[in-house]
């Protein structure tokens, strides 16, 4: 029984006839689609044989019955397609061309839809099946990202000091504990506020929490970029300085930031005034030192600048390093 050219339509919508020459004397409907005007041309001027290779002519097209056909367009977009040949007796043949693993780029260069497919054909189905696939990975990466997000946000505020933002007890643990296993050097300041207790005791709590705020604030302008500052207490701070043992430059830092927290700090109009004691404890390079010891020594240095006077620094007398 000999297939009519409707059938092949319906049956095959990406066949070709082609004539004894070579010619395409037909095209079905998909294939119009993608390239029009096939009608007349070589089928060997349209198409790019990859395998089998060397066929160059009908006759090679011939010898390829029943093969696998791996071809593509010679112009852009260069679609690749799979076929397979039979010949018609008359020396012509038809192939049937399919896309293979080309489909989503297919029905994306060519606005292809259910129509542009043979009813049996299952390409559909798969596609309907990887857009479901490429819907469900992009919700779940959606997912992942604001999870990721939140996960975020949970471990900066476990780690941050909720009313000045600075970091609290728990991050300065790590960032201390990962400065001294570095094993350079590494200085301390153990910072306390002068005269808070008296504002925040007169104007009330919302006072105290407002000179908090801002002498973070003040803290974090006078100390480099990179400096960890972190509120471990009421009115208590601890500083690192990674890479830091120099006394002099050390000195710098600590009689500016009481200079900086000793400027008023307005409450409502009334000027509130405060100041700041800091201990300083030194680690150099190479030295053995667990955390506790030096903010042990910090704090020594501390209540020696607070029995002198307050409003100054001192030095722990354990510390050494250069001038």
């Amino acid at each position: 029984m000999t297939v009519q050219m409707p059938m092949l339509k319906v049956l095959c919508p990406m066949h070709a006839v082609l004539d004894a020459e070579g010619r395409i004397v037909q095209a079905g409907p998909t294939l119009r689609k993608l390239r029009s005007a096939l009608e007349g041309r070589q089928f060997l001027d349209v198409f790019d044989l990859r395998r089998p290779p060397d066929l160059q002519q009908m006759d090679d097209l011939l010898r390829a019955t029943g093969k696998r056909l791996h071809l593509r367009f010679r112009d852009v977009p260069r679609t690749s397609l799979k076929g397979v040949l039979v010949p018609d007796g008359r020396g012509g043949a038809v192939i049937n061309l399919s896309f293979g693993i080309s489909l989503v780029e297919a029905v994306r260069d060519y606005a292809l839809t259910n129509a542009d497919f043979d009813p049996t054909d299952l390409s559909v189905e798969m596609l309907y099946l990887l857009e479901a696939k490429s819907a469900a990975i992009e919700a779940s990466r959606r997912l992942n990202r604001r999870l990721q997000v939140a996960r975020i946000a949970a471990e900066e505020q476990a780690f941050t000091d909720t009313l000045t933002g600075l970091k609290n007890r728990r991050a300065l643990d790590h960032v201390l504990a990962r400065a001294l296993a570095g094993g350079g050097d590494l200085a301390l300041m153990h910072l306390d506020l002068d005269r808070f207790k008296a504002v925040n005791d007169g104007l009330g709590h919302a006072a105290g929490d407002h000179i908090l705020q801002e002498a973070a604030r003040r803290m974090l302008g006078a100390v480099r970029r990179g400096d960890t500052v972190a509120r471990v207490g009421g009115d208590e701070f601890i500083l690192l300085f990674d890479g830091l043992t120099s006394h002099r430059r050390l000195g710098q830092i600590a009689s500016g930031l009481i200079a900086a927290l000793e400027q008023p700090i307005l409450w409502h109009r009334t000027p509130c005034e405060i100041s700041a004691s800091i201990g300083i404890a030194l680690r150099p390079a190479g030295k053995t030192l667990q955390p506790e010891e030096l903010i042990s020594q910090a704090d020594a240095a501390l209540y020696a600048a607070k029995a002198a006077g307050r409003a100054r620094f001192e030095f722990a007398d354990t510390a050494s390093g250069p001038a």
